[in-house]
């Protein structure tokens, strides 16, 4: 079976927002643990200034990614994953089309991660290329539950109970 969805395309704000929630779930535990050690130093010497540092390093860490993600958005070379595309999904591959001509197939093993949202599918290529397909692009309810099966199948997402 072959999926082929409606045009979508992703927008730079939900862009940032599911990129910067991937990092920080991955490895938000670095910066906390960090933040963490540098208030326990208030045991050898007591002073506020250890938890000021330990928050500033907080922010400048989210500050970081968010700057991170948000110069994909605006660097010539992130352009292609802001374009208006459908999809023709199966269990070999995702074509990406722009027009009917023009696409490009991406297989499944390129795809390290995915993400079943309440309203979407959300599939990691890396920290910074994501593949972000909300329910309403598919045509039928069938369609979205053959793409979470075969999310479930390759090993993306854990299969529901």
């Amino acid at each position: 079976m072959i999926v082929k969805t409606k045009n979508y395309k992703l927008e730079k704000k939900t862009y940032i927002s599911l990129a910067l929630k991937s990092v920080l779930k991955k490895q938000g535990w670095i910066a906390a643990a960090a933040a963490v050690a540098i208030c326990l130093l208030y045991i050898w010497i007591a002073s506020i200034w250890w938890f000021i540092v330990a928050f500033v390093g907080l922010g400048l860490y989210l500050l970081f990614w968010w700057v991170q993600f948000y110069g994909v958005t605006q660097l010539e070379q992130g352009k292609m994953l802001f374009e208006k595309f459908h999809y023709e999904i199966s269990s070999q591959q995702i074509l990406m089309k722009i027009n009917p001509r023009e696409g490009m197939p991406l297989k499944w093993e390129q795809i390290q991660t995915a993400q079943i949202g309440e309203d979407f599918f959300a599939l990691f290529v890396n920290k910074a290329q994501i593949i972000y397909w909300p329910f309403k692009i598919f045509n039928t309810d069938n369609e979205r539950k053959f793409v979470a099966s075969i999310l479930e199948k390759k090993g993306l997402v854990k299969p529901k109970k």
